[in-house]
Order: structure tokens, then C-alpha cells, then sequence
């Protein structure tokens, strides 16, 4: 699927990105359901194992390092990082595009500042989002209730945080998950101006 593909037919790619304990999963499950749109949410390819109750196709492709690189080496990814310094490789595969797009819907990807932005490189009309939340503050707070990682790996997320959010202005749209209902409104409408670009 080439760049003009995208650009002039009603498929859209929409990417949503945002620091960890912004809120992201809970807004797209919401958005997937009550979007005037219909968006496919693109599944992302991984070199981690999966975790507890996690099925490969549904909530990962689970690929080896070495079939990750390989489709990395064949330009099957429209974007791909290490993220959190972790060891493990995530990426979107260029036919979860395509995917969606033999589906009637928009690509829907959630993904990491680093992977937006080569998505931006390569389709400069898609329709990026950046979730905050009210302060800084607010990120640490969220990121410790969820009692699942060590200090060490929230120190990483937060670091991590700080540099996307610096890389905020570079989306076209920045909305901040302060009510969940407002925010997924607020995201809705934004999908509702796109439909008439």
C-alpha cells in the first residue's frame, strides 16, 4: 500500500500515543466501540513472551528474534522500536495497514513517540494524537497504582515519559485524559472534523 493509497481514498491511518499511565489502552478500547468511524485497531508485533492470558494474533504477534529481524530486513514494518531499553522489539507490521483498510475501517495504531513519528515520516496525513494527562504528577501517581512494576522499571517509564513529552508538539492533535468521557468526546469530534478533510 503506497503513500498516495492512503492519502487519496476515505482510508485513514490514526495514531494515538501518549506516556505511560496517560490512559491510552482504556481510551482506545472506549474509541474502538464509539468512534464515528470504524477503527481497526492494528496489532503489534513483539519479541517478548507472552504474558498471562495474552493470545498471539489477538493481543501480539509473538515473533522470535530472528523473524523479527528478518521482516524488519524486508521492510514489513511500518515502524519499529526497542522500547523501554527492555531487550524486546515491538513494531506494526505494514499489513495490519492493509488489514484495515480491506476492512472499510482506519488503521488504528497505538504506539510509542518513537514509532510515531517514523509513521509521520512516511504518511504525513495521518491523523496522530497525543494523550496527557493534567501534570506530571499525574503519571507517577498512575504508574504506581498500577503495583506491577519495580522502582526501577517506573524510573525508566518516567524517563521515558519526559522525552515524549517533548516530542508532543510534533502531533497534530494533544488532548488531556482528564475525564474519560470527555476525552473520548473530544477525540470522536476530532475524528468527525477528519472525515470531511
Amino acid at each position: 500500500m503506497s503513500v498516495n493509497e492512503v492519502e487519496s481514498g476515505a482510508f485513514r491511518i490514526v495514531v494515538l500515543s501518549g506516556p505511560s499511565g496517560s490512559g491510552k489502552t482504556t481510551v482506545v478500547d472506549r474509541l474502538v466501540d464509539e468512534a464515528p468511524v470504524k477503527l481497526i485497531k492494528a496489532v503489534s508485533a513483539t519479541t517478548r513472551a507472552p504474558r498471562n492470558r495474552e493470545v498471539d494474533g489477538r493481543d501480539y504477534y509473538f515473533l522470535t528474534d530472528d523473524e523479527f529481524r528478518r521482516r524488519k530486513d524486508n521492510n514489513e514494518f511500518v515502524e519499529v522500536a526497542e522500547v523501554f531499553s527492555s531487550g524486546y522489539w515491538y513494531g506494526t507490521l505494514r499489513s495490519e495497514l492493509e488489514r484495515a483498510r480491506r476492512a472499510g475501517g482506519w488503521a488504528f495504531l497505538e504506539i510509542d513517540v518513537e514509532g510515531a513519528l517514523n509513521v509521520m515520516q512516511e504518511y504525513p496525513d495521518a491523523v496522530t494524537i497525543f494523550l496527557t494527562t493534567p501534570s506530571d504528577a499525574d503519571y507517577e501517581q498512575r504508574l504506581r497504582s498500577r503495583g506491577t512494576e519495580s522502582e526501577e522499571a517506573i524510573q525508566r517509564r518516567l524517563a521515558t515519559a519526559r522525552r515524549e513529552l517533548a516530542q508532543a508538539d510534533r502531533y497534530r492533535y494533544r488532548v488531556v485524559n482528564d475525564d474519560l468521557d470527555r476525552t473520548v468526546r473530544e477525540i470522536c469530534d476530532i475524528f468527525q472534523r477528519e472525515l470531511v478533510v
